[in-house]
C-alpha cells in the first residue's frame, strides 16, 4: 500500500481521512497546513499526497510548490467550496479532484487511479 500525506486544517475530517485510509492498508502523516507539509515531505517524501485547497497557508500555493519540489508525487486536491477552484487545482498539477464531502469509494477510487499512474521518477508505493 502507500504513503499517503494528509494536508487540511479541519482536524476532524484529517482524523476520519487518517482512519479510513489507515483501515485500507494505507500509511498515514498529517499535516495542519501546506507549510508544515511540506517540512514532512523534505524529510520523508510519501507516495501520494491528499489536500485540501481552502485551508491557511493555502492549498492551490501547496499543489505549485509540490508540483516543482516533487514532480514524481501524486496529487489528490479536494475542497468544501466551490468546484472551480479544482479547475485551478489540476492547473497547478492535481492529478484527481474530490468535492467535500466524498465517500469513501470515491477516495479509495481517486487513490487507486492516482497511484496506477506513477509519474515519472515515482517510487513504487510500500
Amino acid at each position: 500500500m502507500a504513503r499517503i500525506l494528509i494536508i487540511d486544517d479541519d482536524e476532524s475530517f484529517r482524523v476520519l481521512l487518517n482512519q479510513t485510509l489507515t483501515e485500507a492498508g494505507h500509511t498515514t502523516v498529517a499535516a495542519v497546513n501546506g507549510f508544515e507539509a511540506l517540512k514532512l515531505l523534505r524529510a520523508d517524501p510519501a507516495d501520494l499526497i491528499l489536500t485540501d485547497i481552502m485551508m491557511p497557508y493555502g492549498g492551490l500555493a501547496t499543489i505549485r510548490i509540490l508540483h516543482d519540489e516533487f514532480p514524481q508525487i501524486g496529487v489528490i486536491a479536494m475542497t468544501g467550496g466551490d468546484a472551480f477552484r479544482l479547475d485551478y487545482a489540476r492547473n497547478l498539477g492535481a492529478d484527481q479532484t474530490l468535492i467535500k464531502p466524498f465517500t469513501a469509494e470515491q477516495l479509495t477510487a481517486a487513490i487507486a487511479s492516482v497511484l496506477a499512474s506513477p509519474k515519472p521518477g515515482a517510487r513504487a508505493p510500500k
